[in-house]
């Protein structure tokens, strides 16, 4: 995030029942990405429609903005907090289903320790993505094809991470991990999980565990992310296939993520493996897993010029779907912080697959049909 705007909080003394305490200096960030264009999708629909849109999420980087806080507290302690809104340009309604702060609210403390986090915050499926996957929330990326890896934020929420000497480990464990107003979800056609049910204790949790190791210009990580099923939920592997039932505690939706980058001059190169195995424990229903493979390239031709693309490819076999997709982007900077960007994409369905192109949604094709799609667009940093 490029946060450039601050404004800091100084008072010598506060008068708090009574006490007298001097208080140290807090800076409170705004900051944000306002990021849109417009859109042309062939076969976006099971009729072959074409469609032309602003979109509804996402182009280069979904919009969004935020306010996020620092306070020392002295020997190398310093409370936090975050507050994010997703939006959307074209309408200026909120995101993740009409939340004020869907993106992110957590609140905690950084220290030698390590960083505790309590809220509404990201997965370690984020944390382990965040380099290797560095096209990442583009309208055409790794999310086309599974719409949780460009959201894994989950509610009632805690969090841990420390870092040393470049290594990383993290978990997180949610309480009830989704929340959602009426109408909207974590993740689109999943339905909502609140949790935090009496007699129910592991209704609707989550966990995720984190294992990473940064050098100067290469890394690699592994994530592994569990959500438990419960009441109102459902589970949708993004194929055309309808969502299945996960109402049961018992019920299950597992992805173990794999990758690692590589940093040169002017290139940069990332590879990832997501596997996902979802169970549901029906008679009629067996467990399905999937397995996803991303390659993604970037080269810096000038400072304002930058190529990247992907190539990537998901499949799987109880269900008999496969896809496989491609993107070349370009992207021009107008300054430090204003960028323009055309990108094209193709996606290849096999015969009883129905992937979309989009990770931004509204745009499934019949079974075992193609798509391609193109935008132009502008991103703004604030």
């Amino acid at each position: 995030m490029n946060c450039i705007t601050a404004i800091s909080f100084i008072s010598a003394a506060t008068i708090v029942g009574g006490w007298c305490s001097t208080a140290q200096a807090q800076s409170v960030t705004l900051y944000g990405i306002v990021d849109t264009g417009v859109e042309y999708i062939h076969n976006a629909n099971p009729a072959g429609h074409s469609l032309v849109r602003i979109p509804p999420l996402t182009g280069e980087s979904p919009s969004r903005w935020g306010l996020k806080g620092v306070e020392p507290l002295g020997n190398g302690y310093k409370a936090i907090f975050a507050f994010e809104n997703g939006f959307t340009v074209g309408t200026g309604n909120s995101g993740q289903g009409g939340r004020l702060f869907g993106r992110q609210a957590l609140v905690g403390i950084d220290g030698p320790l390590g960083v505790l986090t309590f809220g509404r915050q990201y997965s370690m499926l984020l944390w382990a993505s965040l380099y290797a996957d560095f096209i990442g929330p583009n309208i055409y990326g790794s999310a086309s094809l599974d719409t949780w890896l460009a959201a894994p934020r989950t509610d009632n929420s805690v969090a841990y991470r420390k870092s040393m000497n470049g290594l990383t480990v993290g978990g997180s464990y949610s309480f009830g991990r989704d929340a959602s107003p009426t109408g909207g979800s974590n993740t689109p056609g999943e339905g909502s999980c609140a949790g935090s049910i009496a007699g129910n204790f592991t209704a609707c949790r989550e966990w995720s565990a984190l294992l990473q190791y940064d050098a100067n210009n290469w890394g690699v990580a592994t994530a592994y992310d569990r959500q438990n099923g419960g009441p109102g939920s459902a589970v949708n592997l993004f194929n055309g296939i309808a969502p299945l039932a996960m109402t049961s505690s018992s019920n299950s939706d597992s992805r173990l993520v794999v990758d690692g980058y590589l940093k040169f001059e002017k290139f940069m190169f990332g590879a990832m493996w997501i596997n996902r195995r979802v169970e549901v424990n029906s008679m009629s229903t067996p467990s399905v897993t999937s397995n996803q493979f991303v390659i993604e390239g970037q080269y810096k031709l000038t400072p304002f010029l930058v190529f990247d693309g992907l190539v990537q490819r998901i499949g799987d076999s109880q269900q008999d779907t496969r896809a496989t997709m491609q993107l070349l982007r370009a992207t021009y900077l107008l300054s430090v912080r204003t960028s323009v960007y055309a990108q094209i994409a193709f996606l290849q369905n096999s015969r009883n697959g129905a992937y979309s192109i989009v990770s931004a949604g509204g745009a499934v094709p019949a079974k075992g049909t193609n798509q391609s799609a193109g935008m132009i667009g502008i991103r703004h940093f604030f």
